[in-house]
């Protein structure tokens, strides 16, 4: 709360001297970092664990489970002034200082606020001339980022009336023209640059316009989104945050509620047909946007503070305010947080015009000592929102709120997914390059070629050559920038700094690097093996591995696939339209696979050849199927994605087993995306291979197999499905579990011991159950023809000696 009575100004003012004298101790040892309030007892508890285990950076790289709470005061009627023959709203204090958790931020944030809005300006030279300075003066909301640097242009220089000297408006310090008149920023001799507090109002009021813009950006194109679809749905309810007030601030929610499963139903659940109406002008006007928000963010971006900008660095570029960095961590890191989490390459491409500037932004931040912490510093996001129902000081229009703000993934961490996307897509484009041959390996056919037929064969790819170069372009520049923000932290903050950011960040393994394992999990709770599980999960969903054979000299490679003879077909084919295809997948593969306790897929890619590729799908919770490995081979083939990929099921017992309709024992795989079942099929370049395995994950793995079948859809619940059930639990065990764990299919070894380990627990009282369950009955290959008939008392002995014997391999792990 910020106190308006002349008490509490002057008692917080003192709380400013004090927060101030910190400030300048932090400065001689940081380069001017301002550290949380958490700092110092982290500091405190790394000091009693002794020097050697002692963690420079612990201050920095805070836990992003801590929270914090503060109180805000929201004003739904601001204030608004007339100025130059308009009236302009006031950004309020409670704006000015909203998203701030930290108290000695606050502090210096209400003590700018005051300074530059109600405080007097004296004469430097001390002739008893005063300057009144007002709210307007530097806290007027203009329609545009340049009204308002023009505006303070004109009223940041001031003349004494007394004695003529020229002083700044906003520090009272006297102006000297030619030490910080820079051309490249202004047209004119106004001194922008003069002092810190320049610095700090420019950028608090340009980001919070940044912010006002892009969130307004984010709801019309939401609202573009749902005219163009021409149906009549309901608004998406916001998620009701703890606390949260159903007309509280639209800024703070969530995605909206998930909707049960039906049951029934194999393949994309998704139309034939998809609307295009309105596609091309809703593209139209997001390029539109991102131009504005683009343009709006290099306007900005002049008044960052930076050492390396033409014609060398300004006063506020030395010693930057306190307020800069508070307003790039909650403002700036508001919205490019959101821009680093699209989870669309293809998109981020298409909208490279407002990407490049975000990425000129990070390498300017990373660039100076005082603002690099941030970039591995995670951002504090809005967790709940609670009311204060008491009213402010009898005010109707100014409300309260406690809104408790949760650290999440930092700008480089952030970054760093999309790296691994920028990479697989560079693999993807990259991966089909026919080597260039020398002459004496040519066939006479391609010596007689002329360069006239060589130039006609290249024409029929330019098209698609050219997409493939402007997102290989994108890809090179992500990778430079995250290289380059990794440079300036090396230079700013040390290589212990840079390595201990590197360690936090996520990655994608490959054959050559250390295996990734999971946290011990002895005497640990139910919910920390949980978390142990996903968190192991999500960083072994996705690698490269090396699925080749080596053959004798001068033979065709080979690959460990059921579609070897495909792969070697296509060794050296050069089909751009399929390569970026392949490159977009791999870019969403990479970050986007469904990874949770209950069920999950990982993907297994050659090195070499990226359309090489093996699946694992662990059963989902309430199936027959839970906690069993399944196994697919994927290829994707000379057309992909204009047709879907080919997908063959492995997990069958040797051809033995028939797991679900949709599963046959010969490995075929009844999908209507895969063109292989009735229904809703293949979209040519818009279908997904994602897609493809989560509607193997949900649909055909389901709850109920037996409904699968044609015909039987409608005996939900009946002794048939309920022997077909037990029988496809006999067989995971059997198969999917004792079989995988007994001989792990290459190159999932490690992954099922590890998924059998963390889930020990779990998988033995889920076994028990199953035996409760079972009907008696022997195991019948094709579940389809299980009779509903009685079965035995108990479960049958073939099945207790799977079990047993595999309770036996889990505790051994």
């Amino acid at each position: 709360m910020t106190p308006e009575d002349d008490d509490g100004d002057a008692a917080m003012e003192d709380d400013d001297d004090e927060d101030a004298a910190m400030l300048d101790d932090d400065d001689d040892e940081d380069g001017g970092y301002i550290d949380y309030d958490s700092d110092y007892e982290t500091r405190q508890e790394t000091a009693r664990q002794g020097a050697s285990n002692a963690d420079p950076y612990a201050g920095i790289f805070f836990s992003k489970d801590r929270k914090e709470e503060v109180i805000e005061v929201i004003e739904d009627d601001p204030e608004r002034v007339r100025v130059n023959g308009q009236f302009l709203p006031i950004m309020s204090q409670g704006e000015w200082m909203r998203g701030c958790p930290e108290g000695g931020e606050q502090s210096f944030l209400f003590s700018l606020y005051n300074l530059l809005s109600s405080e007097s300006c004296a004469c430097p030279q001390g002739c008893g001339y005063t300057v009144q300075r007002k709210k307007s003066d530097f806290f007027a909301i203009y329609p545009d980022f340049g009204s308002y640097i023009d505006a303070v242009r004109k009223t940041v220089q001031q003349k004494c009336t007394s004695c003529s000297a020229e002083f700044c408006l906003a520090c009272g310090e006297p102006i000297s023209r030619d030490k910080v008149h820079r051309p490249s920023a202004a047209t004119d001799d106004n001194p922008l640059f003069h002092c810190s507090n320049l610095q700090g109002v420019i950028l608090g009021v340009g980001l919070s316009m940044l912010e006002d813009a892009y969130t307004e950006t984010n709801v019309a194109a939401a609202g573009a989104s749902e005219s163009n679809s021409g149906k009549s749905t309901p608004a998406k309810k916001k998620r009701k945050l703890e606390g949260t007030p159903e007309d509280d601030e639209e800024e703070y929610y969530g995605s909206g509620p998930k909707g049960k499963k039906a049951k029934g139903g194999i393949g994309y659940a998704g139309a034939v047909k998809e609307d295009m109406s309105g596609h091309l002008e809703a593209l139209a006007a997001q390029k539109v946007k991102d131009q504005m928000i683009g343009g709006l963010l290099k306007e900005i971006r002049v008044y960052l503070p930076s050492l390396r900008r033409p014609g060398g660095g300004q006063t506020s570029d030395y010693l930057p305010h306190p307020t800069a960095l508070a307003h790039l961590r909650r403002r700036f890191n508001h919205v490019s947080s959101a821009l680093l989490r699209n989870d669309s390459l293809t998109d981020m491409s298409d909208r490279s015009v407002l990407y490049f500037e975000l990425f000129e932004w990070l390498e300017t931040v990373s660039n100076h000592e005082s603002l690099a912490s941030m970039m591995a510093m995670p951002c504090m996001v809005v967790s709940s929102v609670k009311p204060v129902k008491k009213p402010v000081r009898g005010k109707t229009s100014i409300r309260e709120r406690v809104v408790t703000y949760e650290g999440s993934s930092g700008p480089r961490e952030l970054l760093e997914a999309i790296v691994i996307q920028a990479q697989a897509a560079i693999k993807g484009l990259e991966g089909f390059k026919e080597p260039e041959k020398s002459p004496e390996d040519m066939t006479e056919e391609e010596k007689r070629m002329t360069a006239d037929d060589r130039k006609g064969k290249a024409k029929e790819v330019d098209t698609h050559a050219e997409e493939n170069a402007k997102l290989l372009k994108f890809c090179e520049r992500i990778l430079a920038t995250a290289t380059a923000i990794d440079r300036s932290l090396r230079q700013t903050k040390g290589d212990a700094f840079v390595e201990r950011l590197h360690a936090s960040l996520p990655r994608i393994p490959t054959s050559t690097t250390e295996e990734v394992t999971a946290a011990p999990i002895k005497n640990a709770t139910d919910e920390e093996i949980k978390r142990a599980y996903v968190d192991w999960a999500t960083r072994v969903r996705f690698e490269y591995c090396d699925l080749s054979i080596e053959g004798t000299s001068g033979e065709a490679v080979n690959y460990k696939t059921a579609y070897n003879g495909e792969a070697r077909m296509l060794a050296n084919a050069d089909l751009p339209k399929r390569s970026l295809a392949i490159a977009k997948e791999l870019a969403v593969l990479t970050t986007n696979l469904p990874v949770a306790w209950d069920s999950s897929v990982f993907l297994r890619v050659d090195e070499t050849r990226v359309d090489v590729i093996k699946a694992l799908i662990t059963g989902p919770e309430g199936t027959p199927y839970y906690n069993g490995c399944y196994c697919f081979d994927i290829f994707l083939g000379s057309s992909y994605n204009q047709t879907p990929p080919s997908v063959k099921y492995m997990t069958t017992n040797g051809g033995k087993y028939r797991f679900n309709p949709n599963l046959y024992a010969d490995g075929k795989v009844c999908l209507s995306l895969l063109g292989t079942w009735a229904g809703p099929g293949w979209i040519a370049g818009k279908s997904t291979l994602l897609q493809v395995l989560i509607s193997i994950q949900s649909m055909i793995l389901c709850e109920e197999p037996y409904l699968n079948e044609p015909g039987w859809a409608a005996q939900s619940g009946t002794p048939a499905s309920q022997a077909y059930s037990a029988n496809v639990r006999r067989m995971v065990v059997n198969t999917a579990m004792l079989g995988q764990l007994k001989n792990p299919p290459e190159p999932f070894g490690d992954l099922i011991r590890t998924h059998f380990r963390l889930k020990a627990k779990a998988i033995t009282q889920q076994l028990d159950a199953w035996v409760k369950l079972d009907d008696g009955r022997a195991t019948v290959g094709d579940g389809g023809g299980a009779s509903p008939g009685p079965g035995g008392s108990g479960a049958s002995a073939h099945f207790l000696k799977d079990v047993d014997e595999l309770k036996k391999l889990i505790a051994a792990l």
